[in-house]
C-alpha cells in the first residue's frame, strides 16, 4: 500500500495487486463510518491489478483511521461468512 495526500483527512491509497472485488466491498464498509465524506476507487488501467483507493474524511480524523477500521470490519464479515458456511457443510455432512 503506497498512501498520497497532502492532508492526512484526504488520502489516496495505491493498492496492489486488487480489483473491483476489494475495492467495492471495502469503500461500502468505509462509506458506513459517518466521519467519512467521500470515498472511491478507481482502477488506473485494466491491465495494471492495482487500484487508487481515495478517503476523505470530516474534521480532523485521518483517513488512515476509517481505512484501516474499515479493513477489520471486512476481515470480521469474511469471517462470519466462512465460518457460517463452513458450519453449514458440517451439518449437511452429518445428515448423509
Amino acid at each position: 500500500i503506497q498512501a498520497d495526500g497532502t492532508d492526512g483527512s484526504c488520502v489516496t491509497f495505491v493498492l496492489h495487486d486488487e480489483d473491483h472485488t476489494l475495492g467495492n466491498s471495502l469503500r461500502y464498509m468505509v462509506m458506513k463510518n459517518p466521519d467519512v465524506e467521500f470515498c472511491g476507487y478507481c482502477i488506473t488501467h485494466p491491465s495494471e491489478s492495482k487500484i487508487n483507493f481515495r478517503i476523505q474524511t470530516r474534521g480532523a480524523l485521518p483517513a488512515v483511521e476509517p481505512f484501516r477500521k474499515g479493513l477489520n470490519d471486512l476481515m470480521g464479515v469474511c469471517q462470519h461468512v466462512l465460518n457460517t458456511f463452513e458450519r453449514s457443510m458440517k451439518e449437511f455432512r452429518a445428515q448423509k
